[in-house]
């Protein structure tokens, strides 16, 4: 190699803001909705990964307020999926602390999103429970 060739940088890719319409909110929501109401997602995690790669995705293009704590819990949340030794109780501490701010979310929601928060963190909670046992 020339050591007089400038080193190749690749071109960053520029920031462009997601914009995530109010139907397509509402959408993952009651995509998630349904998915916890039929069953628990399955033991390997592979359908909560996905779901919360979704909501991350959700959650870093919306401008609403209140959300940093529903994002560092579902990272909290991510991390424990993606560990092979996580335990079933510390995957269920991490949804029930996701279901209590999805609660208060739902306190401070607008725009019909509060019923559908309140009953995510239900659906949240129960999920928690029945890990703990």
């Amino acid at each position: 190699m020339d050591s007089t060739a400038p080193t190749p940088h690749p071109t960053p890719a520029p920031d462009v803001q997601l914009h995530i319409s109010d139907e397509q909110s509402s959408a993952l929501l009651t995509d998630t909705l349904n998915l916890l109401s039929q069953a628990m997602p399955n033991a390997d995690g592979a359908t909560g990964l996905r779901e919360l790669e979704r909501w991350d995705t959700v959650l870093a293009a919306s401008d609403r307020p209140g959300l940093a704590k529903i994002k560092q819990e579902i990272n909290a949340l991510r991390g424990l999926l993606e560990a092979p030794d996580t335990q079933s109780h510390a995957v269920a501490e991490a949804l029930a602390s996701l279901g209590a701010e999805a609660a208060k979310a739902g306190e401070e929601a607008a725009n019909g999103y509060s019923d559908p928060l309140h009953n995510l963190s239900r659906l949240l909670i129960k999920a928690s429970n029945l890990l703990s046992r």
